[in-house]
């Protein structure tokens, strides 16, 4: 017979992750009362059905797939093998606390950034983003809904009377060894309110520069630009994309105690030792801008900028780094060059752009092939790409059927030379002359490569090279 790939969520949280690998049974259809599982072909479920209509009230029906069609769906939607690492797959919002902790336990062990709670006309849902794909993983009861979100606030300390505005807090998670802050985000609409809960965990703040995804050459010239004892350098790319990563394993590298290290985030993701960290509160005065400007009355070594979003942050950037500072923000532009039009944009004149900026730097996130299942892919690559061979995602128990094991940073790195600086001071968007002659590795470069080697996928390649 033939296996539904695509099973409802509604219907697999019918079973907890932990009753569908003792029982061996996967829910595929409801009928009323009636129930329907696969089942392993080689086993009789006469008892286990008993069990499951005394338990749950249902009447049972089972149909026999083969053994490896049941073990690719219990990995699929339950990931049984991390099954002990949360006690609680069905949405069991009543359970208030102990529910959220296990969502979280199991958002951690999946490895997934961000947890989306949010409501809809007919249903509410829950969604895990990992490896940057959103995946849905509970149907939450409309009645259970604001309860989950009230319980949700109590944690974060919110006001959980406030239902108009937007609020933002943090849920400190302690449980079986790991330790760390999940940042929360309430938003208003016209449903309810939805909620996405980061996981802030240690693991980024522990990266070190060298194994981001920079290549040799990348490395070595990013060195460089952060031992220089002014300037100002800035990491571009959309939201999701790696950015902060990036400058947190850079103050990592750079702290030291003969340093002053300050920062003004919007928020304040991770903290670490050693760096004067400051909270973003734009509705008390404290912006970017007017944090700049006492910064450099705190005689400081290094400054890092969350983000230039505006031209009075980006002036006062700017005014930082002439002042004999280094200067670390992210901005957002699609490639490293893109920096320079942006910051003219905000009326930041193009020969302080020039006099300033010492590199730019673009990023990206691309997902990678599961080493154990990729396989070789019958169709020919695009002409523009010219690769033998290439490799897809097919999916296997270790990537838990995604095809896909984790993510890989790739970058564009460009640092300001004279002759780069004076195409900035002209305000030249067209440099593609002057980075192949520095044999400087685009974005577009870097995904090809990735490509060619084997490493992602085609679908992962096109949204790249549609992105410039």
């Amino acid at each position: 017979m033939s296996v539904i790939e695509h099973i409802p969520t509604e219907i697999v949280q019918l079973l907890s992750a932990a009753d569908a690998a003792a029982y061996r049974l996967v829910p595929c259809g409801r009928d009323g009362d009636l129930v329907r599982f696969y089942c392993c072909d080689t086993k009789d479920y006469t008892d286990a059905s008993e069990e499951l209509e005394v338990l749950y009230g249902w009447q049972t029906a089972v149909e026999p797939i083969a053994e490896e069609d049941l073990q690719r769906l219990l990995l699929r939607y339950y990931r049984t093998e991390r099954a002990g690492a949360t006690t609680c797959r069905t949405a069991e919002t009543d359970s208030g606390q102990s529910f959220l902790y296990s969502l979280i336990g199991e958002a951690l062990s999946d490895c997934a950034s961000d947890i989306h709670i949010e409501c809809y006309k007919d249903r509410c849902r829950i969604r895990l983003r990992i490896d940057g794909r959103l995946t849905e993983r509970y149907v939450v009861e409309k009645q259970r809904y604001a309860p989950l979100i009230n319980q949700i606030k109590i944690l974060s300390d919110l006001d959980i009377s406030e239902k108009r505005l937007p609020q933002d807090g943090r849920i400190g998670y302690d449980r079986d060894g790991a330790k760390f802050d999940v940042r929360v985000s309430v938003l208003p609409t016209i449903y309810g309110e939805k909620v996405v809960m980061r996981l802030l965990t240690r693991q980024t703040e522990l990266l070190e520069l060298r194994n981001l995804g920079f290549t040799p050459r990348q490395y070595e010239d990013y060195c460089r630009a952060v031992r220089r004892p002014f300037g100002m350098i800035l990491i571009c790319g959309p939201t999701g994309s790696g950015k902060s990563t990036t400058l947190y394993a850079t103050l990592r590298r750079l702290n030291a105690s003969t340093d002053n290290i300050l920062t003004i985030e919007d928020p304040v993701e991770y903290t670490l030792e050693g760096v004067n960290q400051v909270q973003l509160k734009e509705e008390i005065g404290l912006t970017f801008g007017s944090a700049l400007r006492t910064f450099l009355r705190q005689d400081p070594d290094i400054i890092m900028l969350g983000e230039v979003r505006d031209p009075d942050t980006a002036q006062m950037a700017v005014r930082s780094a002439l002042t004999g500072h280094v200067l670390f923000s992210t901005i957002h532009t699609n490639t490293a060059w893109g920096a320079v039009a942006r910051l003219a944009d905000m009326g930041v004149h193009p020969y302080l752009i020039a006099d300033t900026l010492v590199m730019t730097v673009a990023q990206r996130l691309v997902r990678l092939l599961c080493p154990h299942c990729k396989r070789r892919a019958a169709a020919s690559a695009p002409r523009d790409i010219e690769a033998d061979v290439y490799f897809e995602a097919v999916g296997c128990e270790r990537c838990y059927y995604t095809g896909y094991a984790g993510r890989r940073a790739i970058y564009e790195v460009i640092p300001l030379d004279d002759e780069l600086a004076a195409a900035a001071r002209a305000g030249d968007t067209e440099i593609a002359r002057l980075l192949a002659e520095r044999g400087i590795t685009s974005l577009r470069d870097a995904v090809i490569d990735l490509f060619r080697r084997g490493e992602t996928s085609l679908d992962e390649l096109i949204p790249m090279l549609n992105s410039r």
